[in-house]
């Protein structure tokens, strides 16, 4: 293990350092009571919408009542499961079940039944928490009676369904308040061990093959204050919601952190409304993953070109990084024509759970739109390394949060070998799975499974994983993500796939998604359009050694197999292969 990295302090802004979520939301309440902490569409398909507002204090007291309730009926120490898309019930059901000292189990909404139920039973769940649209789902799993569970708890119910046993989220809050009037007092004697288990999270994947990941509050909150040193809240900033709250990433980075600096959290009406939610709340900052980058940056450049505008944005944007250079920031003057189409207001971005194209991380830069990046996995709370408002190195992870010792295990000649992590933020271990926790826990550091190399400058570069890479014949390496990060920037290619040949170990091939509607592909053949992308093919393989040129292709125009956080499902793929 190379030992020549000594962990630069990744440390812009003094710690507000909290061990629990008790001291979280404390914290945040006592701070900002009367401040907004969470803004909702009270029904999303309205024609006039009609906008929910919580405050701190209120949030506070959603989660004191249903926490009191559910330590009523006897659920302490239990696991609680929870499983909906992101809407306001979410946060006050896990931040409740934690704060009650039972372990929350966030699940992956777009699970279908079978997975459910295999998630239920291998959690050993005594109560769920459940979207309104999985009534039916849940109805069906309380017939078959092949889980633990007690308690079916319907977020977008208005009273009980005393009928098919279906409890109502709301009129539970209620009752909470009732029992809190009457002198209940079992909320505030819980003592909350900040190293036992809290939250059991399935990692992406079909559960049967998924590892459970325990995590503790301090693993998480050592994330969401080891932020607080990266990034700086305005008073009136806030977040739109949209990744999964089950992943790591999104609960941590947009819930737990924001809520605790003060953010006002606002949910998003789904995937394809991002861009109007953006201009209708006037958000100041998000969390994402590259594929929606991609997508927002392949917009905005195509309403340019409609525009015929290409030439003088792209010098505007050599202008205003020039003056950059002398310290006159002039960006957000220079282009509050496209800054206004994202809200006006948008200033930072974190990004993470897969490497973003290098011209779309400098194009935001460019006009004014802090990129950070960060990395990390649901076995480090997630956080490992990260940019801050201060520095960035495009193409970088940033730098390891100030309280972890990040090393790189095994390098090769050209510094790349195995991310390894020692630190606050490592997970307990996978949940009844020893055998599998010591294969990735060795010497007190967690072994990643990714590659990567720290520069000079203490940046971490993430390479790939090492289950992914390729290895020739001559020993040669290869990375499938670096060479399907080149064929991305092909305006014609969506996405891309990069394997090794079945039956040839040295040639190596890619599968590409194009988008029949582009106007290029207008009136042509199959054939015309794979020899169109072959071309485009043909220039990566010019920027690359010979040995990494992608020899055969394959064209679809349908989207590869994802996770909920749009990272390739490359197994799957390899099967569709």
């Amino acid at each position: 293990m190379s030992d020549t990295f000594k962990p630069q302090k990744n440390m812009i802004y003094p710690e507000m350092h909290v061990d629990t979520f008790r001291e979280l939301i404390d914290t945040a309440t006592a701070k900002f009571a009367n401040k907004v902490a969470f803004t909702y569409k009270k029904d999303s398909t309205a024609k006039v919408p009609e906008y929910v507002h919580v405050t701190f204090k209120e949030h506070f007291e959603h989660v004191k009542a249903l926490s009191t309730k559910l330590l009523d009926m006897g659920l302490e120490g239990k696991k609680v499961a929870i499983i909906s898309h992101n809407q306001y019930p979410w946060p006050v059901s896990y931040m409740a079940i934690n704060n009650g000292n039972m372990v929350s189990v966030p699940l992956d909404h777009l699970l279908p039944q079978n997975e459910i139920e295999t998630s239920l039973i291998r959690s050993k769940a005594e109560a769920v928490v459940f979207d309104g649209k999985f009534l039916d789902t849940f109805k069906s799993i309380k017939e078959k009676n092949i889980t633990n569970l007690k308690y079916y708890i319907n977020m977008n119910a208005d009273s009980h369904d005393e009928e098919n046993g279906i409890l109502s989220f709301w009129q539970l809050i209620e009752e909470g308040k009732i029992l809190l009037a009457n002198g209940n007092t079992a909320y505030d004697n819980i003592k909350i061990d900040p190293d036992k288990l809290s939250v059991l999270i399935f990692t992406s994947g079909t559960t049967g093959m998924s590892k459970a990941v325990m995590l503790s509050q301090r693993n998480i909150c050592s994330n969401v204050s080891g932020m607080t040193t990266l990034i700086k809240a305005k008073d009136d900033d806030n977040i739109l919601s949209f990744l999964p709250l089950h992943h790591t990433l999104e609960c941590t980075a947009t819930y737990l952190f924001c809520f605790f600096v003060g953010f006002e959290i606002c949910y998003c009406d789904g995937l394809k409304h991002i861009a109007k939610n953006l201009v209708e709340y006037k958000i100041s900052g998000m969390v994402c993953v590259p594929a929606v980058l991609e997508i927002m940056y392949r917009q905005i450049w195509k309403t340019i070109k409609q525009k015929k505008l290409e030439i003088p944005v792209k010098m505007m944007m050599a202008l205003s990084n020039f003056l950059l250079f002398f310290h006159i920031d002039i960006r957000r003057k220079l282009f509050k024509s496209i800054l206004d189409n994202l809200g006006g207001r948008l200033r930072t971005i974190i990004y993470g759970s897969a490497s973003a194209d290098i011209k779309v991380i400098k194009f935001f830069n460019s006009i004014g739109v802090v990129m950070i990046q960060g990395y990390g996995l649901t076995e480090t709370s997630p956080v490992i390394s990260a940019e801050n408002d201060k520095y960035q190195k495009p193409g970088s992870a940033g730098r390891p949060q100030f309280c972890q010792d990040v090393k790189i295990a095994n390098p090769d000649e050209n510094g790349i070998g195995e991310i390894t992590i020692k630190g606050p933020n490592v997970m307990l271990g996978y949940y009844e799975d020893e055998e599998k926790t010591k294969e990735v826990m060795i010497d007190g550091y967690f072994h990643t499974g990714d590659l990567g190399y720290i520069d000079k400058d203490g940046y971490l570069f993430v390479t790939g994983r090492i289950k992914d890479m390729i290895v020739l014949t001559s020993g040669k390496k290869i990375f499938p993500q670096e060479i399907e990060t080149l064929l991305n920037e092909s305006p014609y290619v969506v996405e891309s796939f990069v394997y090794v040949a079945p039956n040839n170990q040295d040639r190596i091939c890619a599968k590409l998604v194009y988008d029949a509607q582009n106007e290029i592909f207008q009136g042509k053949t199959e054939e015309e359009i794979y020899s169109f992308l072959k071309e485009e093919v043909k220039k990566v393989n010019t920027q690359i050694p010979k040995y990494k040129n992608v020899f055969d292709i394959k064209i679809t125009t349908e989207p590869f197999i994802k996770t909920t956080t749009q990272k390739i499902k490359r197994f799957e793929e390899m099967k569709r292969l």
